[in-house]
């Protein structure tokens, strides 16, 4: 059954990759939440998509240049600020101590590929080790050294290789890393990427299915899961068709 993964939250009704946006994703019953993690200057993992905080906060500059201090007086509400009033850029650890209390996936996207954050992989493995949520646990990244490192850190954690251009045999590819899935941009993939996965017992989660004609697609051809915006829309489809 496809697993549906609030991507960055319900990041289509609530300001992305924030406590509001995961709250409502998991009240909603989706199957998984998806976040982004990037680290301040003084190496606190933080929730945020961008390099850069201009786009979804008040603040301007990149995150690395921030102290956490400095970053919490940011406001994240983006463009949902009526709608929520402030809201702030939640760190990793106040993520996992809420994820702990529920049943449902947690994907971690690391933001490693445009600034290399040293050190990033020992501290996300430790705070999943602190929160025991291996087993519900994928980290996904476009950088994939970083995955390698991931792996030597921890071989039991769930890895999957993000990527946007098409990429040649990606079920092969991946068993370099080892991870056991990957997930593509929707318009690099087909439904022979799912089928030749499935073959090699690799899991297909594409990236970011919005229209309903695509998740109804996705869905009879069995992918795996997929990343939406729009939770409530892809659930709601699901429960029609199953």
């Amino acid at each position: 059954m496809t697993k549906i993964f609030a991507h960055r939250g319900a990041s289509g009704t609530f300001p992305e990759n924030t406590m509001t946006a995961f709250e409502h994703a998991a009240a909603l019953g989706a199957d998984g939440i998806e976040l982004d993690v990037q680290m301040t200057k003084d190496g606190r993992l933080v929730v945020i998509h961008d390099e850069k905080l201009d786009r979804t906060t008040s603040l301007t500059g990149y995150v690395k240049d921030y102290t956490y201090q400095d970053l919490k007086t940011g406001d994240a509400s983006h463009r949902f600020s009526e709608k929520t009033g402030f809201v702030p850029v939640p760190t990793l650890e106040e993520v996992f101590d809420w994820a702990a209390t529920g049943d449902f996936l947690v994907n971690v996207e690391l933001k490693n590929s445009i600034v290399r954050y040293h050190g990033m992989e020992e501290k996300v493995m430790a705070l999943i080790s602190e929160y025991q949520l291996q087993d519900r646990m994928i980290l996904s990244s476009f950088n994939h050294e970083s995955l390698v490192l991931c792996r030597r850190l921890n071989p039991e954690i769930e890895l999957a290789a993000l990527y946007m251009d098409v990429i040649y045999q990606p079920e092969q590819y991946i068993e370099m890393i080892p991870a056991s899935g990957f997930h593509p941009y929707l318009r690099s993939m087909s439904e022979h990427t799912i089928k030749n996965a499935h073959q090699k017992q690799k899991a297909v989660r594409p990236f970011t299915v919005n229209r309903e004609e695509d998740m109804k697609r996705l869905m009879e051809a069995g992918v795996d899961g997929f990343f939406t915006d729009f939770p409530e829309k892809a659930l709601q489809l699901k429960k029609t068709m199953s």
